[in-house]
């Protein structure tokens, strides 16, 4: 629910929708009084057992929209089956929507557990083992405690697929399918996307029963509220320049297109006295949130991120998006600038273009419906936005402190290795055994790490 944009109906309460006295008043004292729109046009309908449909962009208030009904006809799970089932795209959002649901669950006696790839199996599967009600997981890790043996979804009569069309440009929609067909034929299923293109209507079409259609908010991001720019750089002054921005627009997310991008950008703006955090697919959970709770409590100016953060991430007052690299396509350019002109406000969206990439920004601006002229770069015609950074905590920069000494242990490591591999060592040495032994435990570590990022 944190960051809802959308306006208040103020003369319904939520006892008027149907829900009980006892979520009611767990609402009130997580300071919920009042539904949104979303909320009010998708709960009596769910609540009642009927397949919705409803396309509504982040921030709406969709996670109580589903949350709540799904909490009220909850059954009570037996060991390793779960009974009621949310699937969602990324960690962050599952994450957030068990923060939401697991304090309204615990006022009914029902317990909720969320999985997803990137952390450990010992937890999740003793959670599993003494019995969860409602399960909330990304595809990529459920598949594999479902190949494990670790649950059983038979009882699963209520699934609810959330951000669906963020699942479909992810690649998730065959393992969605796969994990749909494993639930009770009868269920019902609550879909929530941004947008309905094929894939979403393809599911809506196979797997949902007389659907009840919703509609909220405007079609798509609107790229009217923000303003445009594609900026002539090369590669040498990106970092400076998206310094620069920053510093103008205030709080501002920079998209890099991989991992490696972002932590390389990191050091660079490390050097140059930005206040920055980063995010992406390869960092743990813990770092993620971490990484997250730093960015929208206002103790970093700066996010860095790959696409991960282009959906599901809700941060308000977000001035600028930057692309330092270019997005997959038009799709891709809307998603990341709707983290910008969020609840009526105004943003910016800037691109830095190399020379290499002005084809591919014209197909990008044809398939987000824009227009604009590869112009140098004017930092003085930005919108200045105030940004009060907040000071770290101590545990904060414990942690900085003990990833200082990481990484510099990790410099004198690389060190000695260089120094070693320059040494001839003898066919056969002690050496060349464990430096081929060390190469095929890596692959098959690399191997796990690549299906279990999935989630």
């Amino acid at each position: 629910m944190a960051g809802a944009t959308q306006k208040r109906y103020r003369l319904v309460r939520f006892s008027d929708l149907g829900i009980g006295l006892q979520l009611v008043e767990a609402l009130r004292i997580e300071g919920i009084i009042e539904p949104f729109e979303v909320q009010c046009e998708t709960i009596p309908d769910a609540i009642l057992g009927r397949d919705v449909c409803c396309r509504a962009p982040t921030g709406s208030g969709k996670t109580l929209a589903f949350g709540l009904p799904l909490i009220a006809r909850t059954a009570e799970a037996k060991p390793k089956r779960p009974t009621s089932l949310v699937l969602t795209p990324t960690r962050e959002l599952a994450e957030q929507i068990r923060n939401v649901l697991k304090p309204l669950a615990r006022s009914v006696d029902l317990g909720v557990l969320s999985i997803y790839g990137g952390t450990p199996y010992r937890g999740q599967l003793r959670s599993l083992a003494r019995g969860v009600d409602i399960l909330v997981a990304c595809p990529g890790r459920l598949l594999d405690l479902l190949d494990r043996g670790a649950l059983r979804l038979d009882d699963v009569d209520i699934v609810v697929l959330d951000e669906a069309d963020r699942m479909a440009d992810m690649g998730f929609m065959e393992p969605v399918c796969s994990i749909l067909d494993k639930c009770r034929p009868k269920r019902q299923t609550i879909l929530f996307s941004a947008t309905l293109d094929d894939d979403v209507a393809e599911i809506v079409k196979s797997y949902q029963s007389d659907p009840v259609k919703i509609n909220i908010g405007p079609v798509e991001v609107s790229m009217e509220s923000m303003q445009h720019l594609f900026w002539k750089t090369n590669s040498r002054s990106k970092a400076d320049l998206s310094s620069y921005i920053a510093e103008k627009c205030g709080r501002s997310i920079i998209f890099c297109r991989t991992r490696a991008g972002v932590n390389r950008l990191g050091d660079e703006l490390k050097v140059i006295g930005s206040s920055y955090t980063t995010l992406h697919g390869g960092m743990n959970q813990g770092q993620r949130a971490r990484s997250m709770q730093k960015f929208s409590g206002g103790r970093a100016r700066i996010l860095i991120a790959t696409d991960v953060a282009s959906r599901g991430i809700d941060v308000n007052d977000v001035g600028c998006v930057i692309n330092f690299d270019p997005p997959e396509n038009g799709k891709a350019y809307k998603h990341r600038s709707g983290r910008t002109a969020r609840a009526g406000s105004t943003g910016t969206v800037v691109s830095l273009v190399q020379r290499s990439q002005q084809k591919r920004y014209r197909s990008i601006q044809n398939g987000a419906g824009i227009k604009c002229k590869f112009t140098d770069p004017r930092v003085e015609i930005l919108e200045e936005r105030k940004f009060i950074l907040t000071p770290s905590n101590r545990s904060e920069r414990r942690s900085n402190s003990r990833g200082s000494r990481n990484h510099n242990k990790r410099t004198r490591g690389n060190r000695k290795g260089a120094q070693s591999s320059s040494t001839p060592h003898k066919s056969g040495s002690p050496h060349g055994r464990r430096k081929g032994k060390g190469k095929h435990k890596s692959r098959s570590r690399n191997k796990l790490r690549k299906a279990d990022s999935r989630a």
